[in-house]
């Protein structure tokens, strides 16, 4: 309907796409003690999600916003008592502004939601043991123009993920580094 009115639009395909139910921009599992799941959170990690991306200028965010607008004709979730999703300013997304309407943080927590692991030892105590930063929010994609090639998006929507840096260094380097900062001496046993 978008590009019959003369709108850009497009389709967006999100793969492992959180479904943040409680709006927490996390996907929370709690287990027990012997490692038993126990089902205390909706949110869920689907294979993939689809939504619509239309062209907009926001006067009512502001210039910094326009361009790509996600717009879910599939809601899951109702939004101000309808159910409805957008629509939200892919730059938004991307910078993190959660705080903004038409469901940003939902799209923000489908597209970099953590994957957080809780034991739960009582009603009152849990601990995180898990934290995977990087699973949520993969290959987000759209059709080439004219081809039946992907276009990779994802970078419409988050910053390159930072990848560590392992490094190793001797006991003895450790040591002197620890000295000259003056900080603690250290003495082997």
């Amino acid at each position: 309907v978008l590009r019959c009115l003369g709108i850009p639009t497009r389709v967006i395909t999100n793969f492992n796409s959180a479904h943040d139910k409680n709006l927490n921009l996390s996907i929370d599992k709690y287990i027990d003690m012997s490692g038993n799941n126990l089902h205390l959170s909706e949110d869920s990690v689907w294979n993939f999600h689809v939504w619509n991306e239309s062209w907009f200028i926001r006067r009512d965010l502001g210039s910094f916003y326009d361009g790509w607008q996600v717009l879910d004709a599939t809601p899951q979730e109702k939004s101000k008592g309808i159910y409805q999703c957008g629509p939200a300013s892919t730059r938004a997304i991307k910078e993190g502004d959660v705080n903004l309407d038409y469901d940003s943080p939902f799209v923000f927590a489908a597209v970099n939601a953590d994957c957080v692991t809780w034991i739960r030892y009582s009603k009152k105590r849990k601990e995180r043991i898990y934290s995977d930063t990087r699973k949520i929010g993969k290959f987000i994609s759209t059709k080439a123009v004219g081809t039946n090639s992907r276009v990779d998006v994802t970078a419409n929507y988050k910053y390159p993920e930072v990848k560590e840096i392992s490094f190793k260094i001797s006991y003895s380097q450790y040591k002197n580094c620890l000295m000259e900062d003056r900080k603690i001496l250290v003495t082997a046993v």
